[in-house]
């Protein structure tokens, strides 16, 4: 049985991550960390990795916690040889550097959207620009609540980024339109963002013909899409060597 350690605990995602593996047979979550110390149901929750008992055997830690609590948690875990389940959103290019750093040591496990089911549509927007090539203009649409702080999504970045790459880099990202009067260019790649209500995200791919467009979506219905993956990553990595690991080896090898 492989044991869970949260960051992140008291937070929205650390509570459905908790919820969801008290119900499986094949994970326990034996801690918590998180700005105060108590308990969450019943797990124990400590205020920060010094006051941690020496983790036991088999241990993999799922963080959904801040950039700087996902490094800490990284540098935790290469001195303990506990792998990473990196859920934060919002790392900068020196806080990827700190993971890819740990990831000598220790698996670590990283994606902006830890739901199976954006990572799939990631590889079918893939196949999708290698198949219709650039006859087709390429549009992401992203919505979320309108709470949230960064825009463009991170997903929605990862999507853009997986077609550039799959189409030889040739793509440049337009986010606005409004203070240029010209027509789109033939290697422009539109990001929009909607902000609004309660939605938990929703991300659509458009592949605009000529004379037909095809789309890919994905809609989340609730933040349990996002837990459940987190928990099928760290099954994952307790299995891997030391590396850097994302949605893509999970699905390569266990469902695609």
């Amino acid at each position: 049985m492989t044991e869970l350690l949260i960051q992140g605990i008291y937070g929205r995602m650390g509570r459905v991550v908790a919820q969801l593996a008290a119900a499986r047979p094949d994970c326990h979550v034996c801690a918590g960390i998180d700005c105060r110390p108590g308990e969450a149901d019943g797990i124990p929750v400590y205020a920060g990795f010094d006051a941690l008992p020496a983790p036991a055997p088999g241990t993999v830690l799922i963080d959904f916690s801040s950039p700087a609590g996902a490094v800490a948690a990284a540098r935790w875990g290469a001195e303990n040889g506990v792998p990473c389940v990196i859920c934060s959103t919002g790392l900068s290019a020196q806080d990827e550097a700190a993971l890819e750093q740990a990831a000598g040591v220790i698996p670590v496990f990283r994606s902006a959207n830890m739901s199976v089911g954006v990572n799939v549509l990631i590889e079918l927007a893939r196949h999708a620009a290698r198949l219709l090539g650039s006859d087709f203009d390429i549009e992401i649409i992203e919505k979320h609540h309108r709470n949230k702080l960064d825009a463009p999504s991170g997903t929605a970045l990862m999507i853009a980024d997986a077609v550039n790459a799959e189409s030889g880099g040739a793509y440049s990202y337009t986010y606005d339109r409004h203070a240029v009067r010209a027509r789109r260019g033939d290697r422009e790649l539109g990001i929009s963002s909607v902000r609004g209500g309660g939605i938990v995200g929703e991300h659509e791919v458009l592949f605009c013909g000529p004379e037909e467009t095809v789309t890919v979506a994905h809609s989340a219905q609730s933040r349990g899409v996002f837990a459940d993956g987190a928990i099928r990553a760290a099954l994952f990595l307790a299995a891997c060597a030391p590396g850097y690991y994302t949605m893509t080896d999970l699905l390569r090898k266990t469902l695609l």
